[in-house]
């Protein structure tokens, strides 16, 4: 099937020029100036469909390099599986997804890899690839960590937090990231000290100070930058890659920042929810209503200043890419589990539907460009995570995974609104964007169109990803 995308502006992490696009089968196969002939024959006319872009942007389909499903966590599960969670990205204008492998204590690596490919076959509506969460630093963890090189899977995550869960000590985060500057791998961080963390979690509670605004106040931000700086410090031994996710402290960010302009290989993720949300109006929201935004690192507080310098990190590239931490969790019998003890809420948020809306507002809002937004959720997480050119560009030979935006029209986010994910609230309930996913393509079938949804469980592929290709 050929189908030429006709009218629009494509736009790429470098600029924006309108372009036809035109797909045969799966693949992009050229970009002609509107109106083109090849060899003389008029192209609409030709191909079998052809999709209006006129007026709007085309853009590649976003990539979520973080995402959660299915996620056992604290006594329960996150509420998306891997068929609702990537059917809600899809209506959000992300064609891939990067979800995570969880390793704990006592189970075998390579057991948990064939547990998720169990989970996740047939039933994604987009493709996928898998990070490894390493929780249980060994000898065959480690042996493991080169065998899933072959197998596609190329990044992995270790955690300065939780004890007794999936904190690892330094010298086995140090062995971990000796291992990855062996194999070309991408060690991924959870940077918080979680002892620290720990104790003053207990004391909190032990002042009667149960409400979910203290899950913010017992994880400070110098517990992020402290832990960020030794992570830092572990890979400028070893020489191994350091992406640190979900970036949460304005401290953390110029710690990785000042790491990178010596030229070390550091990278930092943020969240939508750290560009938006805090602590006073989300946390601290009345009664039980904060247990919504719990999630780690926590919200921080606006009053501080925290919003608008990852925003200036985000213009000047020192935090490389958005993505959302998606794991989800429901109010009613899962957050609820913490009423009078905040540190059994489960951590977590869903927004894996929201992302590519929520930072195109960053564009209408002059906050960064709309090549900028592009680039942080589409083409550097393709290229951070092995998957460029195949994804994160409008480029021949790419896979046909396109989204056409349009900047005159409006989403409205919400229960009954914008809201597909399996969950009974919306973390972002009433807001309002400034533009609107009209049509999504998967590998060149389109699975969204306006309001209807076409996709299915199993349109989604695994992706085997290769070495990152955004080191220094």
């Amino acid at each position: 099937m050929t189908t030429l995308v006709h009218g629009g502006t494509v736009v790429s992490s470098t600029g924006a020029i309108r372009q036809d696009v035109l797909v045969d089968g799966e693949k992009i196969v050229a970009l002609l100036a509107p109106g083109s002939k090849a060899l003389g024959v008029d192209l609409a006319a030709a191909v079998d469909v052809v999709i209006d872009a006129t007026g709007k942007y085309v853009i590649p389909g976003g990539i979520d390099a973080h995402t959660h499903m299915e996620m056992p966590f604290g006594g329960t599960t996150a509420s998306d599986s891997f068929e609702t969670g990537t059917r809600a990205a899809a209506w959000g204008g992300t064609t891939t997804i990067v979800d995570f492998v969880v390793q704990s204590h006592g189970q075998r690596v390579l057991d948990t890899v064939a547990s998720w490919h169990a989970k996740a076959a047939d039933n994604c509506a987009i493709d996928y690839g898998f990070h490894q969460i390493v929780g249980d630093v060994n000898d065959e963890s480690l042996a493991s960590m080169d065998a899933l090189i072959d197998e596609g899977i190329t990044s992995f995550k270790l955690f300065m937090a939780y004890p007794g869960v999936y904190l690892s000590s330094d010298g086995q985060i140090l062995q971990a990231m000796q291992q990855a500057a062996g194999n070309g791998g991408l060690i991924m961080m959870h940077a918080e000290n979680g002892s620290a963390i720990d104790v003053l979690v207990q004391q909190a509670l032990a002042r009667g100070e149960t409400s979910p605004y203290y899950h913010g106040v017992t994880r400070p931000w110098q517990a992020e930058q402290e832990a960020t700086h030794r992570a830092i410090m572990l890979a400028d031994i070893t020489g191994a890659p350091l992406y640190v996710v979900h970036v949460s402290a304005k401290q953390a960010l110029a710690r990785i920042a000042e790491a990178r302009n010596t030229g070390q290989n550091v990278f930092a993720e943020t969240c939508p929810q750290y560009l938006y949300l805090s602590l006073e109006e989300n946390l601290g929201a009345p009664g039980f209503e904060g247990a919504k935004w719990v999630c780690s690192t926590p919200l921080r507080s606006r009053a501080e200043g925290h919003q608008e310098e990852l925003w200036r990190y985000l213009r000047t590239g020192d935090v490389t890419s958005v993505s959302t931490d998606h794991c989800p969790f429901c109010m009613k019998d899962q957050k609820e589990m913490g009423i009078g003890n905040f540190s059994k809420i489960p951590n977590g948020i869903g927004s894996v539907e929201h992302r590519m809306d929520l930072l195109y507002q960053g564009v209408v809002d002059r906050r960064i460009s709309l090549e900028r937004w592009v680039e942080v959720c589409c083409t550097t997480p393709a290229r951070m995570f092995g998957m460029y050119p195949q994804k994160g560009v409008i480029a021949p030979g790419s896979d046909a995974d396109i989204v056409i935006y349009d900047p005159a029209g409006h989403t409205s986010i919400g229960l009954g609104k914008t809201h597909h994910m399996r969950m009974d609230y919306s973390a972002w309930e009433g807001w309002e964007i400034d533009g609107h996913v009209d049509t999504v393509m998967s590998r060149g079938k389109v699975i969204v169109d306006g309001n209807e949804y076409l996709g299915r469980a199993g349109d989604g592929r695994f992706v085997r990803r290769r070495l990152s290709q955004n080191l220094i």
